[in-house]
């Protein structure tokens, strides 16, 4: 059970589109195990290949509220219903927040870990977390789903927040 560095934006491959398994081993069950320690020792609620620097399209998730823990691997999301406006944060953009419209109920076709087949219709903060994270399989961070004006704010102050936080892992290393 290994903790795996988190890739904070921009850098790759976290604005880039992730591609899908063609095949699922025991090398897929493993890297999902190892995100999910990673998760919990980051205590986030998700976390996807691109933010561990994997660029294919799996993701994990611990649903708090229903107590769901998944790994969604290839996923397709469908039937988009409803929306609400939610206050999101992100792994790789820690310390920054922002309110995110997504939809209230959607359908969730994907593989588990091991390649089982897993379809189900997801609500509430269980359908944003899936969301949010399937966002990050194709390249797309919370900064993306926000108006200009929002994103230039936040993304000032992902930039103070970035800065300080690579200055005080070089002075880690020192």
């Amino acid at each position: 059970m290994a903790k795996m560095n988190i890739v904070l934006y921009p850098d790759g491959p976290l604005t880039k589109v992730a591609t899908p398994y063609d095949q699922i081993g025991p090398e897929v069950a493993k890297l999902a195990a190892d995100m999910f320690d990673t998760m919990y020792a980051q205590e986030g609620v998700g976390l996807a290949g691109p933010q561990v620097g994997v660029g294919k399209r799996i993701f994990v998730l611990h649903d708090p509220e229903t107590d769901t823990k998944l790994c969604l691997v290839n996923p397709e999301l469908s039937e988009h219903q409803g929306e609400a406006l939610g206050s999101e944060g992100c792994l790789s953009l820690p310390e920054l927040y922002a309110e995110i419209p997504r939809a209230t109920r959607i359908h969730v076709r994907a593989l588990d870990q091991f390649g089982k087949p897993l379809e189900f219709d997801a609500k509430d903060f269980l359908a944003r977390i899936i969301q949010h994270e399937n966002d990050h399989l194709d390249g797309i961070v919370i900064l993306d789903r926000v108006d200009v004006l929002t994103r230039f704010a936040l993304q000032q102050d992902w930039d103070r927040i970035r800065e300080r936080m690579l200055n005080g892992a070089c002075a880690e290393r020192a």
